[in-house]
């Protein structure tokens, strides 16, 4: 009998879905490798582009708006801050929040008192990095819905804390 052997790519493990397809001397997976069901990568990737297309709308609207983008989704290893602009002389921290329904909430109530604290950690340390002293800093939300039809609704909450 020939050896097991699993199936791997290096981000995404793979599994063929049909028996048709899979080689018929041993089982797709070893067992030391945890596999998880196929809609939850799947609505991982889903929730990701969704998100994805968010940042890109409100990015749109804020310029539109007069805005300039610095940074997008500037990380470090305390988290990622979505967006930072400069409106004038004033320096912008933007969080954007898309939702394809208000099923769990509007996107701007997913905001809570953790994630204000995060973002204003994440904030000071975007500033002692870069040096920049701005005459006024605030904190705004983006709030994206996307329609079945029809445009997209964007919600830009100027200073929502």
């Amino acid at each position: 009998m020939p050896p097991l052997r699993p199936y791997h790519l290096p981000t995404v493990t793979l599994w063929l879905s049909t028996i048709a397809l899979r080689p018929q001397f041993g089982p797709l997976r070893s067992p030391t490798v945890p596999r998880e069901p196929a809609t939850v990568a799947a609505m991982t990737t889903q929730r990701r582009a969704v998100g994805a297309y968010g940042e890109r709308m409100a990015e749109r609207h804020l310029r539109e708006q007069g805005l300039v983008v610095l940074a997008r989704n500037w990380r470090c290893a305390d988290g990622e801050i979505d967006l930072i602009l400069r409106d004038g002389e004033d320096l912008v921290f933007c969080e954007v929040k898309t939702r394809r329904g208000d099923r769990f909430g509007t996107p701007a109530e997913a905001i809570g008192a953790d994630k204000i604290r995060r973002l204003r950690r994440l904030a000071a340390r975007w500033l002692a990095q870069t040096q920049v002293r701005p005459r006024e800093i605030r904190f705004d939300v983006v709030a994206v819905l996307p329609q079945r039809r029809g445009a997209t609704v964007v919600e830009h909450v100027r200073a929502a804390f």
